[in-house]
């Protein structure tokens, strides 16, 4: 065998493995997607010509040439990150590293919002440069390029390490003074006249045609489950344009609760659930391989998570 030819990362899959008997919690544990892990097995299986681990009545059970590698790979890996440890470890109240976050404007509005604040506390001298997805690719993230991605992912790289920060139910923003405000149900949901917001993924975003209800989102694919369309007169990027139109004019905006949640003591402002069922969306934080073991980058990651936490 070439050790050259190797992919060491590898041996912390197996490493892991080993440690949790199951692919999803060995995937959970590295923050990679459970397809990720289990094609790590595979090819490891490949690598030392042995199954490794088992599926039994007792679950995945490592084989005797697992068993014989174990140890072996722990020690290897013990003495790897220990001499790659650096020297000192991060400190937040002393740093004046930036950090590059591509963000979408709904995670920049709430999440990222009540991030600033924490920063302020605990470490004053850190930089945010907050950047928009149409500014960035994947090779950006992928190369390290962009400390991390938040938004919300139709699909991502198997090679990006990536955690859901929060699951997100919609609700209806309208102006106190809106018809619906005193009449809602879902007949007058879709007599009514609507903004569309949203912004996903990387990338140059492309013109919206209001025809293609396939390819609108959340709200209106499931509209459409239940044989509806709504009239979207307005379409945008931003959620505080949204809900400063919605404040202004007689249209609604049904956007994801913790964004229609920044006007909720706002006076002038009405916010009802929707008339009919939309499934929670998932706000994730994506980022490279090349950062997963950075300390400055671990205590972002945990800050992040203590943030969306407390959020909840």
């Amino acid at each position: 065998m070439n050790i050259a030819k190797v992919d060491l990362n590898l041996l912390v899959y197996l490493d892991v493995l080993l440690r949790e008997g199951s692919v999803t919690r060995a995937a959970n544990q590295l923050s990679i997607t459970q397809p990720a892990m289990s094609n790590g097995l595979k090819r490891l299986r490949d690598l030392f010509k042995d199954p490794l681990l088992v599926r039994t009545s007792d679950g995945m059970t490592p084989t005797k040439r697992a068993l014989e590698l174990q140890p072996i790979i722990r020690d290897v890996l013990s003495k790897l990150e220990s001499s790659i440890q650096p020297e000192t470890d991060f400190n937040p109240a002393t740093s004046a590293r930036t950090f590059r976050i591509m963000t979408s404007d709904y995670a920049e509005s709430t999440l990222l919002l009540e991030l600033v604040g924490r920063l302020a506390n605990s470490a004053p001298n850190i930089t945010l440069d907050l950047i928009t997805p149409s500014d960035v690719t994947f090779h950006d993230v992928e190369q390290g390029k962009v400390d991390m991605a938040i938004n919300r992912f139709d699909e991502l790289p198997l090679s990006f390490h990536q955690k859901v920060i929060w699951y997100d139910t919609f609700a209806c923003v309208m102006s106190k003074t809106h018809p619906l405000a005193s009449h809602y149900d879902l007949e007058t949901y879709l007599k009514a006249q609507h903004i569309w917001v949203s912004k996903t993924g990387f990338g140059v975003g492309v013109g919206i045609d209001p025809n293609e209800v396939q390819k609108l989102g959340w709200v209106d694919a499931e509209l459409t489950k239940i044989g509806k369309q709504r009239d979207i007169r307005v379409f945008t990027r931003h959620y505080h344009a949204a809900l400063q139109i919605a404040k202004r004019q007689n249209l609604i905006a049904t956007l994801p609760s913790k964004a229609a949640k920044i006007f909720k003591d706002d006076p002038s402002i009405v916010l009802r659930e929707p008339p009919f069922d939309i499934p929670p969306i998932a706000l994730k934080m994506a980022w490279s391989a090349l950062l997963h073991h950075d300390a400055g980058h671990i205590w972002l990651r945990r800050l992040i998570g203590e943030v969306a936490a407390d959020m909840q």
